[in-house]
Parts: C-alpha cells; structure tokens; sequence
C-alpha cells in the first residue's frame, strides 16, 4: 500500500491550489484521511481530516480557505486550499487509516508535496 501526492507548487498570495493523494495496492478499506503541513524546524501539524462516513475537521488556521473531500472509489483525497497566503508555505503530506487485504489497519504517509506562497 502507498499514497501517492501531488498538485503543489508555487502560487502568489490568494491564488489557489488543489491537492490530491491517491491511495493504491491490496486495499480492503479506507476509513480516515487527513493532510498535514510541516514547515521546516516545526513540528508537522494536521491542517484538515474527514472520516470514512465524511465527517470533517479543519484546523482554525484554514477554515473557510481549505476544503478537504475524498472520492471513496478512486480512494483519493483532495485539498482545495483558496486565498493562500505566505503562512501557508510548507510541505503537505496526506495520511490516512488503511485495511490491507492481509487483515491489518495501518497508518500510511504519502510522500510530501511542496506548496510555496508568495507575497
């Protein structure tokens, strides 16, 4: 099993930017996805979760700008993050909570993908 991120890059403050991570191999189940951001010399901190049956949460720093969604069928979880600013330069990672076909929930990362915003 692996998560496989992408859509970041550079974009000037209020632009916009749609992350995707896509989750592949022997999969029985999904339940929770999130993303999370870590900046250099911090600790890497959750930016927007949603469950198995869509509940979904989102750090202060991001509501109203951030919009997380998933496509069960395609098991992929999507970012939309809208009038960016600087701060929110990082690396962005997803996450999520996977069933293998061998009968064993595990945690997976996804490999990172570097969002820059700037002024």
């Amino acid at each position: 099993v692996q998560l496989q991120a992408s859509g970041g890059g550079l974009v000037q403050a209020g632009g916009s930017l749609r992350l995707s991570c896509a989750a592949s191999g022997s999969i029985f189940s999904i339940t929770d996805m999130a993303w999370y951001r870590q900046v250099p010399g911090k600790q890497r901190e959750l930016v927007a979760t949603i469950s198995g049956v869509g509940s979904i949460d989102y750090d202060d720093a991001v509501k109203g700008r951030f919009t997380i969604s998933r496509d069960n069928a395609k098991n992929t979880v999507y970012l939309q993050m809208n009038s960016l600013k600087p701060e929110d330069t990082a690396v962005y990672y997803c996450a999520a909570e996977i069933l293998g076909r061998v009968g064993v929930w595990r945690h997976y990362w996804g490999q990172g993908t570097l969002v820059t915003v700037s002024s």
